[in-house]
């Protein structure tokens, strides 16, 4: 599933993420990151690093269509998978 800009904008904020904060979890740069949540689009490589950044601070991604009330993409706070 490709992470979407809602998705990314909506895990920012359960963390409490700024676009600073993702960007080095990601070894990406905030340019990067506005880049992104803009609409702009980024290389497949760069979208895989700013997901498996917020995935491994605990986000998980539910796809449209996925088990959810509403049947919407969305993200939900799972465990992280680092020590905190």
């Amino acid at each position: 599933m490709a992470l979407s800009v809602a998705q990314c904008r909506a895990a920012r904020a359960l963390l409490g993420w700024s676009m600073a904060d993702l960007a080095d979890a990601a070894g990406t740069s905030v340019i990067t990151v506005k880049r992104f949540e803009g609409g702009e689009p980024l290389r497949p490589t760069s979208v895989e690093r700013l997901s498996d950044a917020l995935i491994n601070a605990g986000i998980d991604f539910i796809a449209a269509g996925e088990s959810s009330p509403d049947g919407g993409e969305g993200v939900r706070l799972t465990s992280p998978s680092f020590g905190a």
